[in-house]
């Protein structure tokens, strides 16, 4: 199989990243440096950053409730990075980060591509946010959010998307597509600023009642309709 693959399926990272990765020399194939289009088998060495990596055949899948202040990184130059703080002895990274100042739900697994099935912006699934803003809201800043936001840092209009009024300083919104912090930009474009924002469900994924720091393993019928939903096959695994 390609070494893009591979990587993708020993829960590195997505191939396109895997893609990144080779091409930035990180990868190695038997002590060799890799080059995209190379092939491998399970017998070959595979290193990333100097680390041999393997296929993995069972599929872990957790939900995590990150706490603010904990950034989606493996970098030790961040005090709280998301891999300390799990301290899990399997290698997994997550489906759409969150930035150090939210906190909510992240989906966690070994399989990069499962997350490339699950972020595939084309797929347009639904991840669920709670935002807190520093003004009331209104009607018309409900529609402004709801229609789509020109965001000229990145020069692209955002999907419409659902948005509801929970209180009179937060609302909830649903997004199908994941552009770097987005909400946040969207909130600035309207004029308000973001002062508290929380992920509560990421497609059929909720977070529910979990604690800060909490994590668990997504089983049963909620792991079946997640595998069902991205159009995973093999959901015996």
């Amino acid at each position: 199989m390609r070494i893009n693959k591979f990587l993708s399926e020993a829960g590195v990272c997505s191939r396109r990243a895997a893609d990144r990765e080779i091409l930035a020399g990180r990868v190695s194939i038997n002590g060799r440096t890799a080059v995209p289009g190379d092939r491998v088998t399970d017998a070959d060495e595979v290193c990333f950053c100097g680390m041999p990596v393997k296929r993995k055949e069972e599929i872990l899948l957790y939900a995590y409730y990150k706490p603010r202040g904990v950034v989606c990184t493996e970098s030790r130059k961040e005090e709280r990075n998301l891999f300390q703080e799990l301290s899990l002895s399997e290698r997994v990274t997550y489906m759409g980060r969150l930035d150090k100042d939210s906190e909510g739900l992240l989906v966690l697994t070994n399989r990069g591509d499962l997350i490339e099935l699950g972020m595939r912006g084309s797929r347009a699934h639904e991840k669920e946010y709670v935002v807190r803003i520093d003004r009331e809201v209104t009607p018309e800043l409900i529609r402004f959010l709801s229609q789509g936001v020109y965001l000229s840092e990145l020069d692209r209009t955002t999907r419409p998307c659902r948005v509801k009024k929970l209180s009179r300083y937060t609302f909830s919104m649903v997004l199908t597509e994941g552009l770097n912090r987005q909400i946040r930009r969207m909130c600035e474009a309207a004029g308000v600023r973001v002062r508290a924002l929380k992920r509560i469900r990421v497609i059929n994924i909720l977070l529910s009642d979990m604690k800060s720091g909490e994590l668990r393993s997504i089983e049963g019928e909620e792991r079946e309709e997640f595998f069902r939903i991205i159009g995973w096959k093999n959901t015996k695994s």
